[in-house]
């Protein structure tokens, strides 16, 4: 199996050709590191390096924690495309606060050839916290993405992140037509491997709409708030009352090796699901940080 192959389900695809431009070429491995460190003033934002289809324009300092950074990353192409590879680095230190969105959705555009990856690497050094709160990833028809996050935990370090799927352009009818989505979420504390998600959705084989699956719902969307040691079983009860009385269905449930909680939401539109986890990062934040969410609003 070739190297760059992210699971075996994606070889099949890895040997056909991209006729526009070839992967690796300009343009189709976008790379974004971001380095937080906490300094006098609070947590900066020490090192950044992006490449399309990435871009970053610096910090904001909005968030109710005084000393939150802020990076919103943005993209100046219309998304995803058939053969790009995408890596991402995060790097809170020691003590520093940090929180990495995107401005806007990820579209993962239509694909005839090859497919799509990313790579995310989130490291949280000792007392640290970092919120990964992207916006939904939308999935084109004949869509093929997968998607990788490792997350690594130094002591007394806690992480929120969230993960919103949405199965096409809804609005206009497009709804499970996408090919192959696979995301996997592993996280490693200082003992090791705390957890470890996975979902495959393959629309023409596993049927995502059959009951025990997403059923009646169309978007889908976790948040894991990995907190160990921060007593996994009352922030569970916490969560758990946050969510369950919004529309659609959502519930929380603890992790394994009391590493924290994952809430699942369902919804019939991203922004139900959004809602919902939106309002289970808030409570987590006012228990990990005592402060809430930041305003939900982009500019």
């Amino acid at each position: 199996m070739a190297a760059d192959v992210p699971h075996p389900s994606f070889e099949g695809y890895a040997g056909e050709a991209v006729p526009q431009a070839a992967v690796g070429s300009p343009g189709k491995d976008g790379v974004l590191d971001l380095t937080f460190r906490r300094t006098a003033g609070g947590t900066a934002l020490v090192e950044d390096y992006a490449t399309v289809p990435f871009h970053v324009s610096g910090t904001l300092d909005h968030d109710p924690h005084p000393d939150v950074a802020t990076v919103f990353v943005q993209s100046p192409t219309g998304g995803v495309a058939q053969g790009d590879r995408l890596d991402v680095d995060v790097v809170v230190g020691a003590d520093a606060l940090a929180h990495v969105s995107t401005q806007s959705s990820t579209k993962v555009q239509s694909m005839r050839h090859n497919y799509a990856a990313a790579d995310t690497t989130l490291s949280v050094g000792t007392g640290g916290h970092l919120d990964y709160v992207p916006e939904p990833t939308i999935l084109h028809a004949d869509a093929r993405y997968c998607a990788d996050l490792t997350l690594e935990l130094d002591a007394d370090a806690t992480a929120v992140m969230a993960d919103v799927v949405v199965p096409g352009r809804l609005a206009r009818g497009e709804r499970f037509d996408f090919e192959r989505y696979l995301s996997r979420v592993r996280a490693v504390g200082p003992d090791g491997l705390l957890f470890e998600d996975a979902t495959h959705l393959v629309p023409g084989t596993n049927a995502p709409t059959e009951p025990g699956s997403l059923g009646e719902f169309a978007v889908y969307g976790s948040l894991f708030v990995v907190a160990p040691g921060e007593g996994a079983n009352d922030l569970s009860d916490s969560l758990y009352a946050t969510v369950t009385d919004r529309d659609g269905r959502a519930a929380a449930t603890e992790l394994p090796n009391s590493a924290g909680v994952v809430v699942r939401a369902l919804g019939h539109r991203a922004e139900t699901v959004r809602g919902t986890l939106r309002a289970a990062w808030d409570e987590a934040r006012r228990v990990l940080l005592d402060a809430p969410a930041p305003s939900g609003r982009k500019y």
